[in-house]
């Protein structure tokens, strides 16, 4: 009979299950920083839109003006 012994067994069951929970654990930490990292990525690039906006109402604006004083001379 080749069995091993069943403490061993366990202990090495337990082990492994330390080590499952530990990558659970870093897994979970990494995913909720990356969550973060989403969040205010997302947020960034909302501001970024707005302000591209501005920026070409803004231009848009200009190139009506020049094309009005164009017009008038």
């Amino acid at each position: 009979m080749n069995n091993p012994d069943p403490v061993a067994q366990l202990q090495a069951m337990a082990s492994r299950i330390e080590a499952l929970v530990e990558r659970c654990q870093r897994l979970a930490e990494e995913n909720r920083s990356l969550r973060n990292q989403h969040e205010q990525i997302s947020g960034e690039r909302s501001q970024l839109l707005a302000k591209n906006e501005q920026a070409r109402t803004r231009v848009e604006a200009m190139i009506a003006r020049l094309k009005s004083l164009e017009q008038h001379t």
